[in-house]
């Protein structure tokens, strides 16, 4: 009975369309499904490496172009790219950038795409990664003959095909090359936007995207360096039990605490949220505000109101919406803490000129000086996403002593018991009862180090004591 009554309801509702003279803007057929046959050939680009008046190269978002025709030149390349303070890693590309250049259109345009696989150009450190090899684009936003126009090309082909955007929303783009997980994880990926043909329901302020990443390292196993900084390749086994070194907004490790993204309170900004992973899921969540508007998978027919936090699995995305209330600094975080420990968190901010408050919680900032050994590299970032918000060094005492000077202090035999078990420590050692007893008994929580972390805390900590005073400091201010 219930069956019957549903089935009635929805036939009510299509007659009510057509009385009201509407049709259904996902009807395919009036889609375009019959897109040229692609063509490969070996007439290489040259000069830039993206072109095209939708291309966005930032992650503030100009306005779609009007040309109801996009021309849109994506060249592959590798390339040395800085993940983090000191860390180098053998990247390869879309558009000469990690992550690719975004792609700006409305329902019902063609994107005339044209890509050379130039990852045999000699390039700064080329010669440093890995080998020209295969690549290819696959775009979520086509529907199109996989094999035809997701073919690979060979270094110094180019392949060129169309194809009409059908759908609103925020898709993913990436080389399809088998391993397909290597080639998202070294770098290839990206963004198109296909806004609604009417627009969106809403009017923003401020538009950016924010595409979040992982990437999987380890120190290149020829120790070879890149202006004196150790050159990091693809860790494939982690890469293959989804172990990441980093997680990160927009390719890089902290990127927009240095560089927030700017608003001024009662604005509504609007942010084009993409998770490409490429195995992670994302918790995005920004502090201090609540989304008043989110379209899942960044179409407005999808709407959610009032949300807290988006979850987004690999190449998922969503379009928030939010009023920023007043003056301040709304951090912009993967609610998967772990996640944002190793570097998913950003910053909306009204004074985007100032630096970045060391008071900030949900946070890993960075130190204004970097060790060039892997294993103090390490060390000095589990040290800044654990262990800032009760200590600087160089900065003064927190909640907890200034670590400054601490292997001058204590031999490496206490501060490894320390790391270990402080409850043990706080047991039995008069010095940590001391000082327990100095900072108002606040015990330090035990981290549960392993020892290869350990190692790496007094890898840093060591380095840190041998640099100049203030220079390695670790407060939050750049």
């Amino acid at each position: 009975m219930m069956s019957k009554k549903i089935i009635g309801l929805c036939s009510i509702s299509i007659v009510l369309l057509m009385a009201c003279g509407k049709s259904d803007p996902y009807d395919t057929s009036k889609m375009d499904l019959k897109p040229t046959p692609a063509k490969i050939s070996s007439e290489r680009h040259t000069g830039a490496f993206a072109e095209g008046a939708s291309l966005n190269m930032t992650n503030e978002l100009k306005p779609v172009d009007n040309s109801p025709i996009k021309t849109v030149k994506l060249d592959t390349t590798h390339k040395i790219i800085e993940i983090a303070p000191g860390v180098r890693f053998g990247a390869w590309t879309f558009g000469d950038q990690v992550p690719g250049p975004t792609v700006r259109a409305r329902v019902g345009d063609k994107i005339r795409f044209s890509m050379t696989n130039r990852s045999d150009e000699v390039l700064p450190g080329v010669q440093l990664t890995a080998a020209p090899m295969m690549h290819s684009m696959d775009f979520h936003a086509a529907m199109v003959s996989p094999q035809d126009k997701y073919r690979s090309v060979a270094p110094g082909q180019t392949i060129e095909f169309e194809f009409t955007v059908n759908y609103p929303g925020v898709f993913m783009y990436h080389c399809g090359t088998p391993m397909i997980l290597e080639h998202i994880a070294s770098g290839m990926y990206g963004a198109v936007i296909v806004e609604p043909k009417e627009g969106y329901p809403t009017k923003a302020d401020r538009e950016y995207m924010v595409i979040q990443s992982e990437f999987y390292l380890k120190p290149d196993p020829d120790g070879k360096k890149v202006d004196g900084q150790p050159l990091y390749v693809l860790d494939t086994e982690n890469l293959k039990k989804a172990v990441p070194s980093y997680t990160v907004f927009n390719g890089q490790h902290n990127g927009m605490v240095k560089n927030p993204l700017a608003a001024k309170p009662g604005e509504r900004v609007r942010l084009f949220v993409l998770n490409v992973g490429p195995s992670k899921t994302s918790s995005f969540h920004v502090v201090g505000t609540i989304f008043d508007r989110v379209w899942m998978e960044g179409n407005p027919d999808n709407q959610f109101r009032g949300m807290q936090t988006v979850l987004l699995g690999s190449s998922n995305s969503a379009i928030v919406e939010m009023m920023i209330p007043e003056a301040g600094k709304y951090i912009m975080v993967d609610h998967h803490f772990a996640n944002a420990s190793q570097g998913a968190i950003g910053l909306i901010s009204t004074d985007a000129s100032k630096k970045p408050s060391e008071d900030l919680e949900h946070h890993n900032m960075g130190a204004t000086a970097t060790p060039t050994d892997p294993m103090a590299i390490k060390g000095k970032q589990d040290f800044e996403s654990k262990c800032l918000a009760c200590h600087s060094i160089g900065q003064g005492k927190k909640l907890g002593p200034d670590l400054a000077g601490l292997t001058k202090r204590r031999n490496d035999a206490w501060i490894t018991s320390w790391l270990l078990n402080p409850e043990k420590m706080l047991a039995n050692d008069p010095d940590a009862k001391a000082m327990l007893k100095e900072y108002n008994n606040i015990p330090m929580p035990n981290q549960n180090l392993t020892n290869a972390e350990i190692q790496q805390y007094l890898k840093y900590f060591h380095w840190a004591d041998t640099q100049p005073t203030g220079s390695a400091s670790a407060s939050g201010a750049h």
